[in-house]
């Protein structure tokens, strides 16, 4: 049997999925060029050879990372994913003090960042592909000692990879938050939180936290001037991840505390 690779950590094996650890700054499937071939699946194929991608972490976020292991399972976990039966949180680390009764964020909001002016033109459709229907997020009622972000996110299609607010042309978007401690970072008034993603798009909990005017400390992207320097690294960890498991449908849960 071959060994774990080096720098691939393994919070659960089984033959029908993987629970594995992404560190900071490592891709989670191959990127463009021979120097962005290393990667969390590249990776896991050394040691597991049917490991198959089921969700992904951005590059510069850390934390738990699902895997498959045929196409079976590979089936059965992107079907829970999409259709929001895995319970996802991430701990992080924003600007400034973060009121935790701060209720719901939602349209009009046009006066936060990252809100698109409405003149912005739409892009023109790529050949061969419609754009997909926007559809609605059920309202769930938000559990108690949470806050709900509902912001549609759209791509900034001159600014690419970046997302943006934008009532006409996004995508239906929540997250829910919970303050957790106010802190302290660079002599800088911080508060850490807990972020739970019900949609899923792209930078989703970046753009969000952005939005409020609390970016996530060392956000390239889409923190501040000041924000981005306060931390070594994006202070955004994938913690906790519950499912069922796609064989044996008991329920699974999986910890991972923030290395910050």
């Amino acid at each position: 049997m071959n060994e774990i690779p080096e720098g691939l950590v393994c919070r659960h094996e089984d033959e029908d999925l993987l629970v594995l650890e992404k560190p900071a700054g490592l891709l989670c499937v191959p990127g463009r060029g021979h120097d962005k071939q290393d990667c969390l699946s590249a990776r896991a194929l050394r040691r597991w050879p049917d490991a198959l991608v089921v969700h992904r972490l951005d590059q510069a976020t850390s934390g738990l990372v699902v895997m498959a292991r045929g196409l079976h399972s590979q089936r059965l976990l992107s079907q829970a994913f999409a259709q929001r039966q895995v319970e996802k949180r991430y701990a992080a680390v924003v600007a400034g003090r973060l009121d935790p009764l701060a209720g719901q964020v939602s349209l009009p909001a046009a006066s936060l960042p990252y809100f698109a002016e409405q003149a912005r033109p739409e892009p023109a459709p790529r050949r061969g592909m419609a754009r997909p229907p926007e559809g609605r997020i059920p309202a769930d009622p938000v559990p108690a000692g949470w806050q709900v972000v509902d912001l549609p996110i759209a791509a900034d299609w001159e600014r690419r990879p970046l997302r943006i607010i934008d009532a006409r042309l996004g995508k239906p978007s929540r997250t829910l938050w919970q303050a957790v401690a106010q802190e302290t970072w660079n002599s800088h008034a911080c508060t850490r939180v807990l972020l739970s993603p019900v949609t899923g798009r792209t930078h989703q909990l970046r753009v969000h936290m952005a939005a409020l005017g609390h970016p996530i400390l060392g956000d390239a992207l889409y923190g501040d001037e000041n924000s981005s320097g306060w931390a070594p690294r994006l202070l955004l960890h994938a913690c906790h991840l519950a499912l069922r498991h796609p064989g044996t449908q008991e329920l699974l849960h999986f910890e991972s505390p923030a290395p910050f």
